[in-house]
């Protein structure tokens, strides 16, 4: 997926790497070995997903695993202070940003360590954390964060709903670049009703033209899996979302996709809630994400999801929320 420009303002529109100059570390790097008598479960679970998606806020981070703000805090200035995270805080154009979380040098080798491997097969490198902060993608990687984050929260506070899946952009074209590269999958649950989809999250950057092309992509990985996933087309306005829907209804009822679209506009912190608006002709309805899996029974998980041989602690999927277990350790 090609670099999409920074956009003029929100998320992304002046990312510029603030050293944390008041977060003292060790000159020397703890050694890995040592590190054991410190790591939780938990701690490792967040490697693994900073690995995974590349960079979540303090916000992000804080509504996964931890009972509070103030503790996820507290927890992560320890773990910047032994290396196992790198941060970064970017200016913004009005107030301030929070505190961005990328995987740290000792991170990287606890994580190679475990997956018996060198740290630069990780796709690690000192430069990852400034290659992070100066990213044009940056405001469309923490989009997508912040959408998925909020949908895999929710099974905090509500037992039975979240996420069973949540696969980032780098994870997806591994298993299914040969023929679609979306920006995540993901499997919303709620009670028995479950709603498998691939993400499109929209800036507007792209001509619509083409975002129809990709649905030909979407086609062909249905019919060559025979699963069928949803599409979520996620946009930064009404507006962006109203040409889209004009551009895609006709070729989506024609390739059999089963399309939804939302904006900013309407999602905020609740995108589980009544903001989704099915692509179907005449239908301007907004519902939920299990209102659509009661609607479209016929949806199923991508094909690809299983471990394999060719598998590995790298490559397999990490669970959107750690187990209760790691969660209290």
């Amino acid at each position: 997926m090609p670099a999409l420009p920074r956009p003029a303002v929100g998320p992304g529109s002046r990312y510029t790497a603030r050293a944390a100059t008041t977060r003292r570390r060790p000159a020397r790097h703890t050694d890995v070995a040592a590190l054991s008598r410190i790591l939780t479960a938990r701690d490792l679970w967040l490697t693994r997903m900073l690995h995974e998606h590349r960079v979540l806020t303090t916000h992000q981070i804080a509504s996964l695993p931890y009972t509070s703000p103030r503790s996820a805090q507290r927890r992560l200035r320890t773990l910047h202070q032994h290396a196992i995270l790198d941060s970064f805080r970017p200016l913004t154009q009005t107030g301030s940003a929070p505190e961005h979380y990328t995987l740290g040098p000792a991170g990287a080798a606890v994580l190679a360590a475990h997956a018996g491997c060198d740290p630069a097969e990780l796709g690690w490198r000192p430069s990852t954390t400034g290659r992070i902060a100066y990213s044009p993608s940056l405001g469309h990687d923490l989009g997508v964060n912040e959408l998925l984050t909020h949908l895999a929260a929710r099974g905090r506070t509500t037992p039975g709903t979240g996420l069973d899946a949540w696969l980032s952009e780098r994870s997806c074209a591994r298993r299914w670049g040969d023929i679609v590269r979306p920006d995540a999958y993901a499997g919303w649950r709620e009670g028995d009703a479950r709603f498998p989809f691939f993400l499109e999250y929209d800036t507007g950057s792209q001509p619509l033209s083409r975002v129809e092309a990709k649905l030909t992509g979407y086609a062909a990985f249905s019919t060559a899996t025979s699963t069928r996933p949803a599409l979520l087309i996620h946009t930064r306005t009404q507006s962006r979302e109203q040409a889209l829907r004009c551009r895609l209804a006709a070729p989506a009822r024609e390739l059999g996709l089963n399309v939804v679209t939302a904006s900013a506009d309407f999602t905020t912190t609740e995108p589980w809630g009544p903001w989704w608006s099915p692509l179907e002709p005449g239908d301007t309805r907004r519902t939920t994400l299990t209102s659509l899996a009661t609607s479209w029974p016929h949806l199923s998980a991508a094909a690809g999801l299983e471990p394999t041989d060719a598998d590995t602690a790298l490559t397999l999927p990490v669970p959107p929320l750690p187990r209760t277990t790691e969660a209290s350790s």
